[in-house]
């Protein structure tokens, strides 16, 4: 087969060309620290693993191959992920981010806006308008999420980066996918700067590491993030880099079983009257605009119920659903945002942005969708949110 033909996404999902020089089928793990040197003056390839280590070359490789990317850097978690892009930002600069972002963006964005001199907008992203307004000849960096997390709002994403780029065309345009993966989504095609995920999420999915990847088609822009990378220390660890390899192996078939499931359980709910956020459904304010841009609905969800208590009451009576934070897992997850995950945003906050108090955030896995269904219709009842034969 001729070298340069393409493959279709689930097959470059699995198939990972190794030149590992006893032809492993599964990459190794270069657990080491350091390399030795061939002599004093040449360092090689490899020299400390801070910089560089064959395993995670392996994986940003592969990660490039499926991200649609010409690189990407493997980091340790997708917080770090967001303060290497912030590392681009100096005093004075202007960010234009969304309303409903994940609560550990909010919070890093709040420490630069009050520790290091740069100016943070939060708008409606749903409306480029919005974006417009706020652009200038100092704005540095516009941080893009859609769907956002918890409300599940979406955003224009091809027309609002043609717009910043029209008007700044140094400004950097960076999309957080963590919500989708590469499965669902590619904002690179849309000429966006920079793709960022947290790979504790979807691209591992066992929830037994923590990662952040950073995808870049521009050499340069490329460069400049490794500098930070490198002099950080936050590359991610051999052994973690082996793990995710791993886990990226399953993404395609865990993604669309997540999502089948996700469908079915938000029109059980929205059928039975909750107001039900996921755009997998025709009833979304921006159904349409997701479908021209995304190859599906991802498996986050949320509704309310209208009661704070029995919101509570839902969450801590589900059986099958574990009362954690994050998503992307082979097991379903529950939460209420307001106290777990956006926690950490002011409660006036929280208001101004319209973030329901008693909203459920739905993190949908792989388990058999009539058992999900039924433990969480048994949640509702107990919980006084439905009537028994419903």
């Amino acid at each position: 087969m001729d070298k340069l033909h393409k493959y279709k996404l689930e097959t470059e999902i699995v198939f990972s060309e190794n030149k590992d020089q006893y032809n492993a089928s599964s990459v190794p793990i270069y657990q080491t620290a350091t390399f030795k040197q061939t002599s004093s003056s040449d360092m090689g390839e490899y020299d400390y693993t801070r910089s560089g280590n064959p395993t995670r070359t392996q994986l940003e490789r592969h990660l490039a191959k499926i991200m649609k990317a010409d690189r990407v850097l493997a980091v340790a978690s997708g917080m770090s992920a967001m303060d290497v892009i912030a590392r681009l930002l100096k005093p004075g600069d202007e960010v234009i981010a969304g309303d409903d972002l994940y609560g550990g963006t909010n919070r890093l964005l709040t420490y630069l806006a009050t520790n290091s001199g740069i100016i943070v907008h939060h708008v409606d992203t749903t409306q480029t308008s919005k974006v417009v307004e706020k652009l200038s000849p100092k704005t540095t960096l516009v941080l893009l999420e859609s769907p956002t997390n918890p409300l599940i709002k979406i955003c224009d994403i091809p027309t609002i980066t043609k717009l910043v780029k029209e008007s700044n065309p140094a400004a950097i345009v960076a999309v957080d996918n963590t919500m989708l993966s590469p499965v669902g989504q590619n904002p690179l095609d849309f000429g966006v700067d920079i793709v960022y995920e947290s790979a504790t999420k979807f691209l591992s999915g066992h929830h037994d590491l923590m990662a952040g990847v950073i995808a870049v088609n521009d050499k340069a822009l490329g460069s400049r993030l490794f500098f930070t990378v490198n002099a950080t220390g936050c590359g991610l660890a051999p052994f973690d880099c082996w793990l995710l390899l791993r886990g990226i192996k399953t993404l395609a078939l865990r993604y669309e079983r997540a999502q089948s499931n996700a469908q079915k359980i938000a029109e059980y709910l929205e059928g039975r009257g909750f107001k039900t956020r996921y755009p997998g459904l025709k009833s979304h304010p921006q159904y349409d605009l997701h479908w021209s841009m995304a190859r599906g609905a991802g498996a986050v969800l949320s509704f309310e119920t209208g009661d704070v208590e029995i919101s509570e009451r839902i969450v801590e009576g589900a059986q099958l659903w574990g009362i954690s934070v994050s998503f992307g897992c082979v097991n379903s997850l529950i939460s209420m945002p307001c106290k777990m995950s956006h926690a950490s945003i002011d409660p006036k906050v929280r208001a101004e942005r319209a973030l329901p108090e008693d909203l459920i955030r739905l993190c949908v896995g792989i388990e058999d969708p009539e058992d999900l269904i039924e433990d969480l219709r048994m949640s509702l009842v107990q919980a006084g949110a439905l009537k028994v034969d419903a």
